[in-house]
């Protein structure tokens, strides 16, 4: 099962945070949601932070719904804890991030990973 830890997840069903909770876990992923405030979100237990995420698990992707100077702050727990894809949505990209996230090794895209798993936003009114 791949997994997908998702950065910026919220308790919120209008954000986009909580949009991709549901879509990766429609789609078949191990969601492992980040926000420092929820204990859970959408009934799967959240994390407090990347690195509360058990060590032993290889995670597939990150997704990030966070602002571009929160993502800077973030970065080295991501370059820490690796992945194989490091997603931006929109809105969460910068020059400065994409560019500090690719010196340090990482496969960034840039993109909407809710579309990428090949649902809509729109689906999760």
């Amino acid at each position: 099962m791949p997994t997908v830890a998702i950065l910026g997840a919220s308790t919120d069903r209008s954000k986009f945070g909580n949009k991709a909770v549901r879509a990766f876990q429609a789609r078949g992923y191990h969601v492992y949601p980040v926000n420092p405030k929820a204990e859970e979100i959408e009934g799967i237990q959240a994390y407090p932070s990347l690195a509360a995420i058990p060590s032993g698990l290889k995670l597939d992707r990150i997704s990030v719904y966070l602002p571009p100077a929160v993502g800077l702050k973030v970065l080295p727990e991501i370059v820490a804890r690796g992945c194989d894809e490091l997603w931006l949505n929109p809105g969460s990209e910068s020059d400065e991030l994409v560019a500090a996230a690719e010196a340090q090794g990482l496969n960034v895209v840039q993109a909407c990973s809710i579309v990428a798993v090949g649902m809509s936003p729109a689906d999760f009114a």
